[in-house]
């Protein structure tokens, strides 16, 4: 049985299924092993329809991975579970029931490289220059707003920030041009679907109703406006399960709240928390330090992680003159290892992309083979973007600002008078 697979506290969490329950699953600490357990636990124990549960993730990679293990867990029933990200769930929702809010079943979803051209249109129709009206910024106040779930006349008129306050009449019309187009940026599935459960009682009473167990990977990354989705989405049941670490919140530049975990007793009355501690990733030099630093923040709750691996290399700390120094060093340190260790089991992490030149060079001229991960995705590659733009005209054709992407594409001797004159 999945439960004997586990140490004490991940099965102290698998096997509180009811209530609000908080569980702070330090790094490495078999998190999705134990929410696995958990999902698993609640179907057989319980026997309950996996359709009556729900997890939300933050990434589509762990959605996937999360319905393979309950799959090999439970079997085929478990396909009927909803594990989806917070976008995924709510356009699920809104696939459904958007006619509610005056949407087709066929909207259209706008990921960032769309929501900058609309921006970058209508600063252009409200006659404000993109010099000093940067697009990027214009769409990152937009998105603050909407991930605080601030009234949008508040946040921007009464903000003593010039841009901001001038970002209100490019947030109205950018909010106009979607709802025109039959279509939603990445915030607005947030929003509409808050807006959808909130004013739609007949509707929010069956999802409510529907998630009997529902459960939240990531807690400590979530916002404002997350934060009021999942009590919406909990508020018949009140079997709400939360996983994450106060230690990893990584997103607070782009709206996520840490008091939503650190207050979560608070929030849920009676609510339980489980600390998962041990680690199974790394040795002990690399835990002491991670738990010497992390010590010193003030916005935390107390953890210490521990390890049975037992210390392994000591940390060590190199500090350079130069990025030239730095990375001869770091291919200096790879020919050592590799009489030991073959390529493929090192790595090295750098924290931002453009540092990785100089590393990248030096293991050219030494000759070492590597591959970098990341880059460039498949779906923001310019053709893929052009047939994906094609693909979403013909299937809302209110979403002109996926024909302006390709009217063009190939050339057919369009030109800008002639596609102004078309948007006229």
């Amino acid at each position: 049985m999945i439960l004997d697979e586990l140490n004490n506290k991940q099965r102290e969490a698998a096997e509180r299924t009811e209530g609000a329950l908080v569980v702070l699953a330090g790094a490495g600490s078999g998190k999705t092993k134990t929410l696995t357990a958990r999902a698993a636990n609640i179907i057989e124990s319980l026997d309950v329809w996996p359709g009556n549960m729900l997890c939300i993730t933050f990434t589509n990679k762990a959605a996937r991975e999360m319905k393979e293990r309950i799959h090999k867990a439970v079997g085929t029933g478990a396909q009927s579970m909803w594990i989806h990200t917070f976008h995924g769930m709510c356009a699920r929702i809104l696939r459904a029931h958007g006619d509610a809010l005056g949407y087709t079943r066929d909207f259209t979803i706008y990921d960032t490289a769309d929501s900058l051209r609309l921006i970058k249109r209508c600063l252009k129709d409200l006659d404000m220059d993109e010099k000093f009206f940067q697009p990027r910024t214009m769409l990152d106040m937009i998105s603050k707003a909407k991930n605080h779930y601030a009234d949008p006349r508040d946040y921007f008129n009464e903000s003593p920030d010039f841009l901001r306050r001038k970002s209100y009449d490019v947030f109205r019309l950018y909010e106009k041009e979607q709802r025109e187009a039959n279509a939603m940026d990445f915030d607005n599935l947030l929003l509409k679907t808050i807006d959808l459960l909130e004013k739609h009682e007949d509707v929010l009473s069956y999802y409510a109703n529907k998630f009997q167990y529902v459960m939240v990977d990531e807690y400590q990354d979530t916002n404002p406006a997350q934060y009021r989705l999942i009590r919406l989405l909990c508020s018949a049941h009140g079997n709400i399960c939360v996983v994450g670490d106060d230690d990893q919140s990584i997103y607070g530049w782009r709206g996520a709240d840490i008091r939503n975990i650190l207050e979560f007793e608070q929030d849920f009355p009676g609510a339980v928390t489980i600390r998962l501690e041990q680690n199974y990733r790394s040795y002990g030099h690399i835990l002491n330090a991670a738990n010497s630093v992390i010590a010193h923040n003030v916005q935390r709750k107390g953890k210490n992680l521990f390890t049975t691996r037992g210390d392994g290399y000591p940390v060590m700390v190199y500090r350079a003159a130069t990025e030239k120094g730095e990375a001869d060093y770091v291919i200096g340190q790879i020919d050592d290892l590799s009489a030991e260790y073959r390529y493929e089991d090192m790595a090295v992490l750098y924290r931002i992309n453009s540092q990785s030149r100089a590393v990248e060079e030096a293991l050219m001229r030494s000759g070492i083979p590597y591959k970098v991960y990341g880059g460039m995705k498949f779906y923001d590659r310019r053709e893929v973007k052009d047939i994906v733009a094609l693909l979403r005209f013909l299937q809302n054709p209110r979403d002109d600002l996926s024909l302006y992407a390709i009217i063009n594409v190939p050339k057919r001797g369009i030109g800008d008078a002639a596609i102004a004159a078309l948007s006229e």
